[in-house]
């Protein structure tokens, strides 16, 4: 499997445990010429913008480490462009969700990581 491939396959897990918990998905990799988003999904009148971090092994570290300050300006830059492109006027947060293993386990889920 590609990087592309197993990231993708990470989302689609990830996106799956997201409606499990009640999340409406609106998209998968929303993507411009500038940013991406990995998951936009919406909740209780609130779209949040999901970063997926997936890790294969723990020698890599944990997929939420990755998430670095740059990172998350990176998240609101994308989040302000589809906010601007879908002329949303609610509330919405950054979360990020963590898979780990073959198996596309969550590990860890933070629906707002500010």
């Amino acid at each position: 499997m590609t990087n592309y491939s197993v990231g993708h396959e990470a989302e689609k897990h990830a996106a799956k445990y997201l409606e499990k918990l009640g999340y409406k998905i609106i998209a998968l990799n929303w993507r411009t010429r500038v940013c991406e988003i990995d998951i936009v999904a919406e909740k209780s009148k609130i779209t949040y913008f999901v970063e997926v971090k997936y890790r294969n092994q723990s020698h890599q570290g944990t997929g939420l480490e990755y998430v670095t300050q740059q990172k998350l300006q990176q998240m609101q830059f994308a989040a302000e462009c589809w906010v601007q492109e879908q002329k949303w006027q609610g509330d919405y947060e950054l979360s990020a969700i963590e898979l780990f293993g073959d198996e596309f386990e969550v590990t860890n889920f933070l629906p707002n990581i500010l």
